[in-house]
């Protein structure tokens, strides 16, 4: 949840640089495409804009709440269908893959289909993908229904605000904005004690019937109210990079998290192969290609290699914690999904609150020293989650994941507006299309990298359920990797984003 204040947008990058990301303060996709949408200042006044801004956050919040109510609901969810707590990680990251696999083509589809059409479209995926889930009977299917929201989602962000951006004149666009960024401030507040009484008092299966009468009146409000502007694409589509992303990418992820089960060892080793065999095979052909679909060369810009290097490390913790937090809530304290629910509130209260402070530490103490020092201390706090025992008061635990949620907000803050300190504007788009492709898949091998030390643990101790010291190692495996981001940010000039941060 990373709505960057006006202090902290790249210069060069207008309004398309504002951060709507959904749990933690990460870039989202929507600025793969939304660079791309810079508008002539003579354009005309829309006097709907408004309505627009409202459709399309409307589209945003469905997806936000979607994905902060889930995570409460896994217990209960793998109850039902059979299978330890653990297991219920990937129908977090089956989502998150298919978000890796498809961000990238988000703003050659939509330049080519028209961002009107791919919206709406994306909306009825997403819609469908929720109604699968809903009435999935096994965790297989239901992780090829997530999969399938995933795709839904993967268009629905990033051409939900190219759509905004086309759509609305420049002097219209901060008013605009302002509507549409609600959606990342609201979700994942109410996401949490939401998910918490559907599953106490309803059933889980209507965290994803809920979306059906909203994306079915979204779709209906595109068509009526949304104008169809596109612009031709630049480049052709770059299909063989595409296809070798997508299977690198996802033969990784899936591979990654067939490891941390039981018995699945021999084809999490083959996914894993071909997926390190495509990512070559892509390695090449991205050395060959004009523009591919992700630019590695981007990669030379000290800032923005940093940022990647830097911030995903981190994000293996941030992509953890909302998958442990509430199994340690409700398996290891019983505390029942409403109770857990209102507990991991306090992670995203904390990085709400941060948002009004990080301009004032970046300005007063610059981008290396603040991430250095509030980076310490973030993976710090997420450390002592694994401490949490029955014996600490309740408003202790909220305290900790507060400060948690308040300090990792900050480093994202700080790391997606450094990233694009040296990128030039016409590499902007390519730049936001790799950032957040490498966002989703940091974010996927946080839960794998989580669950694996859950699984690890518990055989080891010979548990068939999860008790407090098998958290603890989780909890303590993904901080640590957490940790080494220490050293990327320790090779940051000091004098790095000193324009942007408002020190030079």
């Amino acid at each position: 949840m990373n709505l960057l204040p006006p202090l902290l947008r790249p210069r060069r990058r207008g309004i398309a640089s504002v951060n709507s990301e959904v749990r933690d303060g990460i870039v989202p996709a929507g600025d793969a495409v939304a660079t791309t949408a810079d508008h002539d200042g003579g354009e005309p006044h829309n006097p709907r804009y408004r309505t627009v801004a409202m459709i399309i956050a409307c589209a945003m919040f469905m997806e936000n709440l979607d994905a902060t109510v889930l995570a409460t609901a896994l217990p209960t969810m793998a109850r039902d269908f059979a299978v330890r707590a653990p297991e219920m990680s990937v129908a977090l990251t089956s989502y998150l893959v298919a978000l890796a696999m498809f961000i990238p083509a988000s703003g050659m589809v939509a330049d080519r289909y028209g961002a009107k059409n791919v919206f709406r479209a994306a909306i009825g995926v997403f819609v469908l993908g929720s109604l699968a889930c809903g009435l999935a009977p096994t965790l297989t299917t239901m992780a090829l229904a997530r999969f399938a929201q995933g795709i839904g989602g993967a268009m629905m962000m990033p051409v939900g605000r190219l759509v905004l951006l086309r759509s609305v004149a420049k002097r219209d666009m901060v008013s605009a904005m302002s509507w549409l960024i609600m959606p990342a401030l609201i979700g994942p507040i109410i996401g949490p004690p939401l998910g918490g009484f559907i599953v106490d008092y309803l059933d889980w299966r209507w965290i994803f019937w809920l979306n059906l009468p909203i994306g079915v009146i979204g779709i209906l409000l595109v068509g009526r109210f949304i104008v169809d502007v596109r612009e031709p694409a630049v480049h052709r589509f770059d299909w063989p990079g595409f296809v070798l992303s997508a299977v690198a990418l996802g033969c990784l992820l899936f591979g990654f998290e067939l490891a941390s089960r039981q018995g699945e060892g021999t084809l999490a080793a083959t996914l894993i192969t071909v997926g390190t065999g495509a990512a070559w095979l892509y390695w090449r052909h991205a050395r060959r290609t004009d523009h591919p679909i992700l630019d590695l060369s981007l990669m030379r810009v000290p800032t923005f290699r940093l940022s990647v290097l830097g911030g995903s490390l981190t994000r293996i913790t941030q992509g953890a914690q909302p998958f442990l937090l509430p199994l340690l809530l409700q398996l290891a304290f019983g505390l029942s999904a409403a109770q857990s629910g209102s507990m991991t509130l306090a992670t995203a209260i904390g990085s709400f609150g941060m948002k009004g402070v990080a301009p004032r530490l970046l300005r007063r103490f610059g981008f290396r020293t603040s991430l250095v020092c509030l980076g310490l201390l973030a993976t710090a706090s997420y450390a002592m989650c694994g401490l949490f025992r029955p014996d600490w008061p309740l408003p202790a635990i909220f305290a900790v994941m507060l400060v948690s949620g308040f300090l990792m907000s900050f480093q994202f803050t700080a790391y997606n507006t450094i990233a694009y300190d040296e990128i030039a504007k016409e590499r902007m788009s390519a730049a936001t299309s790799f950032y957040s492709t490498f966002q989703q898949l940091m974010l996927s091998l946080g839960i794998c990298a989580g669950a694996t030390a859950l699984h690890v643990s518990m055989a080891a101790a010979g548990r068939m359920r999860p008790d407090f010291p098998d958290f603890t190692a989780a909890f303590w495996t993904v901080t640590a990797i957490s940790f080494c981001a220490l050293f990327v940010n320790l090779r940051f000039d000091p004098k790095a984003g000193a324009e942007i941060s408002g020190r030079g």
